[in-house]
């Protein structure tokens, strides 16, 4: 159980300064800087308001990236990355062009919102429901998203960015990186960071 956030809502800020980048791994079938209108299941930190508040996903770092989304659901002991999980995601950097304020859910910011991270940023799926509301209480509070330490690689911290704080002219698609995992030197990179997680990436089958 994850208790309600506090009331009046007084995180800590972190803010990306312009020129910042964000990692992220997304479908191939948008543009890699749309964020999502409210379609899918929910996540941790979505989705909340009426009409939906727009959020895009994104990581201080590839490897958090990868871990944040491909590897997401495969159990910390290892497990199968199928093709269907992968051959149709690319990944992607972000130039941020402005300043973001961003809630955060890391550190002493995590005392500051008298929580522990695994009551709120390490809990399980099952919680989703109580931590949306942490992002709901962000947002009112004026915040352009939350900042926390990947739970899937605790190195590196992870975002979540409103689409109603933030437009897609504030991320600049960087062209200077890509991953395509479908095939190639981008699904052989993948292949190598995967094996010491104990995770095999099947190349065959569904």
């Amino acid at each position: 159980m994850v208790r309600p956030p506090l009331d009046p809502f007084t995180a800590q800020e972190f803010t990306l300064p312009a020129g910042s980048e964000i990692y992220r791994v997304a479908s191939n079938s948008r543009p890699v800087n749309e964020f999502n209108p409210g379609q899918g299941a929910p996540t941790r930190w979505a989705f909340f308001g009426d009409p939906p508040v727009p959020v895009l996903y994104g990581a201080e770092g590839e490897v958090a990236a990868v871990c944040e989304t491909l590897l997401h659901d495969i159990p910390q002991d290892g497990g199968l990355l199928v093709p269907s999980a992968y051959r149709n995601k690319v990944a992607a950097r972000l130039l941020i062009r402005r300043d973001i304020r961003l809630a955060s859910f890391m550190g002493t910011g995590l005392r500051t919102l008298k929580v522990d991270a695994r009551d709120l940023t390490e809990s399980d799926p099952t919680t989703y429901g109580e931590t949306v509301q942490w992002a709901a209480a962000a947002h009112s509070a004026g915040f352009d998203g939350v900042a926390w330490m990947s739970k899937r690689c605790n190195t590196d911290r992870a975002y979540v960015l409103f689409g109603d704080k933030i437009s897609a002219v504030d991320l600049e698609i960087d062209p200077g990186y890509a991953r395509i995992f479908a095939q190639g030197p981008d699904r052989d990179w993948l292949i190598d960071l995967c094996g010491p997680l104990h995770i095999e990436v099947a190349v065959k089958g569904a």
